[in-house]
């Protein structure tokens, strides 16, 4: 009987993956465009959300300059389309390698840096990036003020399985399948070796520089795989929207990317996802709830969602799962 409740709970999760999939390929099909779009740019945020978790949640760092790293992938996206005309989908590998370079010179300096210290350095980022894509000699790659306009991309094919396929399906799907290669590399990440270390540097520091474990490579290393994953996210970002602008990019972002990711639930994948739809959708329902105070009814949200989970919806769902297991027995 035990192995049989047993196997059961092992196979719940991947129940609710299929079904997930199932219902996220079916969806745009029932909404209309622009809630396609929401839901495209809910799993670009996802993404970046994930990136951060690396960072933040295993590796036990802080930033408040995550805003930057999607800003650099956004305009390597736009840039490579609007002036080399390299396809949209070739340009997200490149965006991912250019934001892990960059994501991985900057953790080098900052391993001298640690708590409000290193919150202070990657905030100087987000703060210094919009200005500097606005500098007037750069204007010929980044637009500057005016940002860049690309072309949104069309659909290979008119249907699929019989259903029409326009361009904001498509780049649906599109989102959705990077989502997903980004959520498995994340997933085998924390599982793996450089996870398991990460977890270690984060627990207990010097315990894990005694056992042999590179603790500078390490965290630079968790610095720019979480920036690889925040510029795909920025690249995606800028193909759905079709623009790129500096003020786009604000310090702003940066808060709600962290906003979200602790919303969703520290060092929770799933948390991600959850996280997302809070950015995406939160605002816009403290606007419909009062157009004189939105950001007053957000921030009354913001505390009660904090007070109510304070684990994040990740943890509360989580907790509720084993209470509703010790229930059964």
């Amino acid at each position: 009987m035990s192995s049989h409740l047993l196997s059961s709970e092992n196979s719940l999760p991947w129940i609710r993956i299929v079904l997930g999939l199932i219902v996220a390929c079916i969806l745009p099909f029932f909404i209309s465009n622009y809630h396609v779009f929401q839901a495209s740019m809910v799993l670009s945020y996802a993404i970046a959300l994930v990136g951060m978790n690396i960072l933040i949640g295993y590796s036990g760092q802080i930033s408040l300059g995550h805003g930057a790293f999607m800003a650099i992938g956004a305009y390597t996206s736009a840039i490579l389309m609007d002036k080399m005309n390299i396809p949209y989908w070739m340009t997200i590998p490149i965006a991912a390698f250019i934001c892990f370079v960059v994501g991985f010179l900057f953790g080098l300096p900052a391993l001298r840096l640690e708590g409000h210290y290193l919150a202070l350095a990657t905030f100087a980022l987000a703060v210094a990036l919009p200005q500097l894509l606005k500098f007037k000699h750069l204007e010929f790659l980044t637009g500057g003020v005016q940002g860049i306009v690309i072309m949104k991309p069309e659909p290979p094919w008119e249907s699929l399985f019989g259903l029409s396929l326009n361009a904001d399906r498509w780049l649906y799907f599109f989102t959705l399948a990077i989502t997903l290669v980004m959520f498995v590399i994340a997933w085998n990440l924390i599982r793996g070796r450089v996870g398991r270390a990460l977890i270690a540097i984060r627990d207990q520091p010097i315990a894990a520089s005694s056992m042999g474990i590179n603790t500078p490579m390490y965290k630079s290393l968790a610095f720019g795989v979480s920036a690889m994953f925040t510029g795909v996210a920025g690249a995606l970002s800028a193909i759905l929207v079709a623009f790129v602008a500096p003020d786009s990019f604000t310090v702003f972002l940066s808060i709600t990317l962290l906003v979200g990711m602790v919303i969703g639930g520290v060092s929770a994948l799933t948390g991600a996802l959850y996280g997302a739809i809070f950015i995406q959708f939160i605002p816009n329902i403290a606007d419909q709830i009062s157009k004189a105070a939105p950001w007053a009814i957000y921030g009354t949200l913001l505390i009660l969602f904090m007070y109510l989970m304070p684990t994040g919806i990740a943890g509360a769902i989580r907790l509720l799962g084993e209470k509703l297991r010790i229930s059964r027995f």
